[in-house]
C-alpha cells in the first residue's frame, strides 16, 4: 500500500548527482509559476538569464534569474500535478542552489463565502495524491509550516487573504460530491493539486516553502463554476505580490 512507501531506514539507489552532476549554489530564492502567461511576461518585463535547466527525454525546462528591486531571484514555469512539481522543486534546489520557494497557483474554491476576494494561505493539506507518503509519514494532513509567516508578510503588504486547510488531490475529474462532501466537513476550503507533495519534499530535504492560493473555479453541491478560473490562473497582481514576498522571506 501507497502508506508503506515513507522509507528512510534504506539508501535511494538513484541521485540527482547521476545526472546533474555536483550541486550548485547560484541564488537563494526561487519563484515557482504555474502560468505561460505570468512566466512570459517576466521574460518580456525584465533582463532574464537562463542559469540551468531541467532535462528530461520529453523536452527540457529552463530555469531563469531575473533581479527584482535588487535581488536576484530564480523562476520557472512548473509542470502540473504533485509528483512532477515535486521533483522539480528538489531539482531546482539543486541546480541553482535555492532554498526558500514561493509558489503561487490557481486552486478551486470549496467555500465561496470565504475565499471570495481574497488569497488562500494553506496551513495543512489533505494528501490525496500520492508523491507526499515517500517523503512523510502516513497521515491524512500535512502542516504547510511556513503559512502563518506568510500571513505575517501580508500583513505587512495589506493583502487579504484567508488561512485554512486545503486538499490535494491528483485527480480533478474525480472530485465527486462524495469526496467534495467529506474535504469541506473536515474544514477545507479549496481544492488544489500540488501543495501536500511540493511541501513534503522541502520538509524533507530541509527547504522553505511559501504557498498561496487564488480560487478561480468553485464546488458546490449544486454545480462546478468555471468563469474565474482564467483570471485566477494569469493574474499579474498575483505575481508581483509573490515578488514582494520574495524579497521578504
Amino acid at each position: 500500500m501507497i502508506t508503506d512507501c515513507y522509507d528512510i531506514e534504506t539508501e535511494p539507489i538513484i541521485h540527482l548527482k547521476d545526472f546533474y552532476g555536483e550541486q550548485k549554489h547560484i541564488v537563494d530564492k526561487c519563484l515557482i509559476i504555474f502560468s505561460k502567461e505570468i512566466h512570459t511576461h517576466l521574460l518580456e518585463t525584465y533582463e532574464c538569464e537562463e542559469i540551468a535547466q531541467f532535462t528530461a527525454c520529453n523536452g527540457n525546462i529552463p530555469i531563469y534569474k531575473m533581479n527584482y528591486k535588487g535581488s536576484d531571484i530564480a523562476f520557472y514555469l512548473t509542470a502540473i500535478g504533485s509528483a512532477l512539481a515535486s521533483c522539480l522543486c528538489y531539482e531546482a534546489n539543486w541546480l541553482v542552489g535555492a532554498t526558500k520557494f514561493v509558489m503561487f497557483g490557481s486552486c478551486g474554491s470549496l467555500n465561496r463565502e470565504k475565499t471570495e476576494g481574497k488569497f488562500i494561505i494553506p496551513t495543512e493539506s489533505y494528501r490525496g495524491e500520492g508523491c507526499s507518503y515517500y517523503f512523510a509519514e502516513p497521515a491524512d494532513y500535512i502542516e504547510i509550516r511556513n503559512s502563518h509567516k506568510l500571513a505575517a508578510i501580508f500583513d505587512k503588504m495589506g493583502v487579504p487573504y484567508v488561512l485554512g486547510k486545503v486538499w490535494t488531490t491528483d485527480s480533478m475529474i474525480r472530485e465527486t460530491a462524495g469526496l467534495v462532501a467529506k474535504r469541506k466537513e473536515e474544514g477545507c476550503i479549496a481544492v488544489e493539486m500540488e501543495v501536500a507533495g511540493v511541501q513534503s519534499v522541502c520538509d524533507f530535504f530541509h527547504l522553505e516553502l511559501y504557498d498561496f492560493l487564488e480560487a478561480g473555479d468553485v464546488l458546490e453541491s449544486s454545480g462546478y463554476e468555471v468563469e474565474g478560473l482564467h483570471g485566477a490562473n494569469h493574474n499579474l497582481g498575483k505575481l508581483y505580490i509573490a515578488l514582494e514576498t520574495v524579497l521578504l522571506v
